[in-house]
């Protein structure tokens, strides 16, 4: 008896697929904004010294007293004033290789946040005028600054994604356009210092903000087929 199989002994296997292969490329990207500043951090404070460690904070105190009730004066709102440092150091002399107590001095710096901007020559010089004798830092920076990061890390995309684009037409090969992964390596921008010294103070002190450059950066990756 003769038996026919009704499927066949070798099977056929389907013609190959002719896909192409992919590879994948890695960019980064930046992202810059000029933005006018909006607010200023200021600090400033008081340093006393006495041979009395009890004398020097008394002064010290009476001080910054005085300097907190001038700016809140000037209409800057209370918890815009805050101690940024406050510290008593042991001061010392030294003769003969003998270490001799000298006194006490004692440090009370403030942080200011002036929200006009124009006032920041103005809070500087009031303070100095009722007693401050230190000014550490002013920064400035804008009120809200993830509006303006948030546009900037925009940026930094489509740069990154102009770069693939013209690594892609370089080198003939055809781009996805839309990017397996995207990592954000910028963080929130941080408030611009303006070098500055009490000695440069006057009556009329002259703050030039200028501008604060707000940047974003990011990296991704894209594929590509040959």
């Amino acid at each position: 008896m003769h038996y026919t199989p009704s499927f066949p002994l070798y099977p056929t296997m389907p013609p190959p697929s002719h896909r192409n292969d992919q590879y994948v490329m890695k960019v980064s990207g930046e992202g810059t904004l000029s933005v006018t500043p909006d607010r200023a951090i200021v600090v400033l404070g008081a340093i006393t010294e006495s041979k009395d460690v009890s004398t020097a904070q008394k002064e010290n105190a009476e001080t910054v007293s005085k300097i907190i009730n001038s700016i809140l004066r000037l209409g800057i709102p209370k918890e815009n004033i805050k101690t940024s440092d406050y510290r008593i150091d042991i001061q010392y002399d030294y003769e003969d290789g003998k270490q001799i107590l000298r006194g006490y001095k004692v440090t009370h710096l403030l942080q200011i946040t002036i929200d006009k901007i124009e006032q920041t020559g103005l809070v500087i010089d009031t303070a100095v005028n009722s007693g401050a004798n230190s000014v550490s830092a002013i920064k400035f920076t804008v009120a809200q600054p993830n509006i303006y990061y948030n546009q900037a890390l925009s940026l930094a995309i489509n740069n990154a994604q102009q770069k693939a684009v013209t690594m892609a037409k370089t080198l003939g090969v055809t781009l996805n356009q839309i990017p397996n992964r995207i990592q954000e390596v910028s963080g929130a921008p941080e408030p611009v210092p303006y070098q500055t010294s009490l000695y440069a103070m006057s009556a009329a002190t002259p703050v030039q903000p200028g501008q604060v450059e707000i940047s974003a950066e990011i990296r991704t990756e894209y594929s590509y087929t040959v």
